[in-house]
């Protein structure tokens, strides 16, 4: 089954995603740290797209798919016109300079890796496409 949402590039969406996702998820009888763990990962995603790709711009949009193919896994696609970033590209930042630097962000898109058993970056007529993949262990 196949879910999306629309949505305006402005932060103040992103809760309107993570509320889609949850409804979405709660449907495949999932944990609720699964859940919440992918709603964290495809809500740095796009964060990450409204911000630097589309520069929070109210006349870009994003998209967010859920396809759930079975009981055991669920596919995301997060489409945007924006300026294209391979996130698969992006280097794992070093946690313990993050530290001394005291700096505040750096390590979302090394979550999303953590939490997704893979991650795609398509970039094909003026589209690009983060497809993030879940293996699900559903409980009960």
């Amino acid at each position: 089954m196949k879910h999306n949402i629309s949505v305006p590039c402005q932060k103040s969406n992103l809760q309107r995603i993570r509320t889609f996702v949850i409804e979405v998820l709660r449907e495949q009888q999932l944990s609720e740290l699964e859940v919440h763990s992918m709603v964290l990962a495809v809500d740095e995603v796009c964060a990450n797209m409204m911000i630097h790709s589309n520069k929070c711009s109210p006349d870009h949009s994003i998209e967010v798919e859920v396809i759930t193919k079975s009981k055991h896994k669920v596919v995301f696609n997060i489409i945007d016109r924006g300026h294209a970033f391979d996130i698969t590209k992006h280097p794992e930042p070093d946690i313990n300079e993050i530290i001394r630097k005291k700096k505040k962000g750096g390590i979302g898109l090394m979550l999303v890796k953590r939490i997704m058993d893979k991650i795609d970056f398509i970039h094909k007529d003026g589209f690009s496409i983060v497809r993030l993949t879940k293996n699900l262990h559903p409980a009960g």
